[in-house]
C-alpha cells in the first residue's frame, strides 16, 4: 500500500473514532452557556387560548416570556434550577376539562432540560419547597401529536411542588 493510501486510511480511522466520542449527556456534563429561556416562544394564538382559559376560570396568572402562564403559590427558598439541574418534584397534570393525565405524590427526579419546554421555563421560577401552577401552551408541551391520553394541541395544566434541586 502506498504511503498516500496509508495516510488516507489513518485519517479516516481518526475521524471515525472522533465521531464516536461520548456525547455530553453521556459523560454527565451539561452546559447552560448561551441558554436563553425566552428563545422559544409559543405562537400568539396558543398564548391567547391559555389567556382565554384563565379568564373563563377567574384565574390571574403571570406570563413568562416563553408564553407559559403561571401562578406561584409558594416561592420556596434555596437553589434555583436550570436546564442542567436534576430536580425532584411532586406534580399533577391535567387538561382544561379537568381530566388528570398524570401525577406523582411521592417525588420523582428528572434532568430538567429533558422535560417539556413548559417545565424548563416554569420550574426555575420557584425554589425548593415552592409550589407553582403552570398553564402550558401546546407547542411548549406535547405539540400537535397525541401523547398517551393527552390529545394533540392540548393546553396542559400542572401543579408542581419543587422538592429539591441538585
Amino acid at each position: 500500500m502506498s504511503m498516500f493510501r496509508i495516510c488516507i486510511v489513518g485519517l479516516f480511522v481518526i475521524c471515525l473514532f472522533n465521531s464516536c466520542s461520548k456525547d455530553s449527556d453521556l459523560n454527565n456534563t451539561c452546559s447552560i452557556s448561551g441558554y436563553d429561556a425566552c428563545a422559544i416562544k409559543a405562537p400568539a394564538a396558543e398564548i391567547q387560548a391559555v389567556k382565554d382559559y384563565l379568564a373563563a376560570n377567574s384565574l390571574t396568572a403571570l406570563e413568562h416570556c416563553s408564553g407559559v402562564s403561571y401562578i406561584i403559590d409558594a416561592p420556596g427558598s434555596g437553589a434555583t434550577a436550570n436546564p442542567c439541574s436534576n430536580v425532584t418534584v411532586k406534580y399533577e397534570g391535567k387538561l382544561t376539562n379537568g381530566t388528570i393525565f398524570d401525577s406523582n405524590n411521592t417525588g420523582v427526579s428528572f434532568l430538567l432540560g429533558q422535560l417539556i419546554k413548559g417545565w424548563v421555563a416554569g420550574i426555575p421560577l420557584i425554589k425548593p419547597g415552592g409550589s407553582i401552577r403552570l398553564f402550558i401552551p401546546p407547542s411548549l408541551g406535547y405539540g400537535s401529536s397525541a401523547y398517551g391520553s393527552i390529545p394533540g394541541n392540548s393546553i396542559l395544566i400542572f401543579r408542581v411542588d419543587l422538592v429539591a434541586v441538585q
